[in-house]
Formats: C-alpha cells, sequence, structure tokens
C-alpha cells in the first residue's frame, strides 16, 4: 500500500488549520488517514506547526513519501534535515526541530520590472509632450 504523509484540511470556512496525516496515496485527500502526525496553524503570524516526530521518522522508514507542500514545511522547521541525517547514521542531537515558520517578505518588482515601468512613463510623457509643442518650422496661427 503505497503510504503518503499529506496536509488534511480542517477547521472553518476561511479559517482552515491542516493536519499532518499518513494516508493511502489512492484515498480521496478528505478521506480516511491511518495515523494523525501533527497540526499546521497558517492562520496564526508568525504559522505555527506542531510533528510528532518519531511516528513522522517511523512512516519515513517505512517508506511513505511526504506531498510537496508537506516537504517544504518540513524543510522550513528543519524537520527534513534531521531525517537526512538520521538516514546517513550521523548524529542529529545538535539540531532541534522549529515550532514557527518565518512570515516570508512580499514580493516586490524585480528590478527590470521597474526599469521598464520607467520607461514606458518617460516614454509616454514625451509623446505627450510632442503633441502640445508644435514644431519648428511651423508657425503658431
Amino acid at each position: 500500500m503505497p503510504v503518503r504523509i499529506r496536509l488534511k484540511r480542517m477547521g472553518s470556512k476561511k479559517r482552515p488549520t491542516y493536519r499532518f496525516v499518513a494516508a493511502d496515496s489512492r484515498r480521496a485527500g478528505s478521506g480516511p488517514f491511518i495515523e494523525l502526525l501533527g497540526w499546521y496553524n497558517p492562520i496564526e503570524k508568525p504559522a505555527r506547526i506542531k510533528v510528532n516526530e518519531e511516528k513522522t521518522y517511523e512512516w519515513l522508514k517505512r517508506g511513505a513519501q511526504p506531498s510537496e507542500t508537506v516537504l517544504a514545511l518540513y524543510r522550513q522547521i528543519g524537520l527534513w534535515k534531521k531525517w537526512e541525517m538520521i538516514r546517513k547514521g550521523e548524529d542529529p542531537a545538535g539540531l532541534q526541530v522549529a515550532d514557527r515558520i518565518k512570515e516570508r517578505p512580499k514580493r516586490s518588482k524585480g528590478k527590470k520590472a521597474v526599469a521598464r515601468a520607467e520607461a514606458t512613463a518617460k516614454e509616454e510623457s514625451e509623446k505627450a509632450g510632442e503633441a502640445e509643442v508644435p514644431a519648428e518650422g511651423e508657425a503658431a496661427e
């Protein structure tokens, strides 16, 4: 049975919370799961995560594959790095798994986008200026 570690949406409308669950990959995302591994609350700022490390490592040892989203969250809190050290046989005693996720800064326009916007604005102002000013050879009536 292929097992996947994924998020199961819980909570009320427009206020989601998620559970990390080990579930059969052939089942629906909202369907039954095998074991509860933790929870994730993105509403709090910064977002909070609670993961049962022992259960998670046990499922990973058995061959369970995390979904892309779960893998990204595990990497952010440091659980995946710890798992890779355990898998290699190294001692992960110095590593701690975080319980909060750093909030990402808002995306800003890149330098190229800003330069393009400035160039477009400059061209538009020049075109507007040409329409108002008569050419040198023409006489004003």
